[in-house]
């Protein structure tokens, strides 16, 4: 039996599609943290069959967006005194900047590294998003 503490002041993040929570603890910065965290992967889940979790004892600054880049059915439990204090849920994010690279190599964000990489939302059904520079067209659901 896998047993993990009672996290007093910090972050749980739950519904995390099964085998991208590495790619999220990676990206959060969690693999160089100086305060204890936990991914769990393939935990039972009734809804999805099997989701990560990863569990943050410490309050830390974290861009919802890129969480609902990656999974929008991702949600965040903020935990305080040992009690959840506020729940918060992704959505897929009208922008995202920084977070993945345009494969179009004639994009301007390829040719010169200053330019910012972003991307819009275009399609919310299909979870599409479009280069901002030159349209190339993106699905949500991983980063760089």
């Amino acid at each position: 039996m896998l047993n993990v503490d009672t996290i007093k002041n910090g972050l749980v993040i739950d519904h995390i599609k099964a085998g991208f929570g590495p790619q999220i603890f990676h990206f959060l910065g969690l693999d160089k943290a100086d305060f204890s965290c936990a991914l769990i992967m393939n935990v039972a889940s009734k809804k999805t069959g099997k989701k990560d979790i990863i569990k943050i004892d410490n309050i830390i600054n974290i861009d919802y967006s890129v969480l609902g880049f990656i999974d929008p059915n991702i949600s965040i439990n903020v935990i305080k005194d040992e009690k959840i204090v506020r729940k918060i849920k992704m959505e897929l994010p009208e922008k995202v900047e920084n977070v993945i690279r345009c494969k179009n190599p004639r994009c301007i964000t390829v040719t010169e590294h200053y330019v910012t990489p972003s991307f819009r939302l275009v399609n919310r059904e299909k979870a599409q998003y479009a280069c901002e520079y030159c349209d190339a067209l993106y699905s949500a659901g991983s980063i760089d």
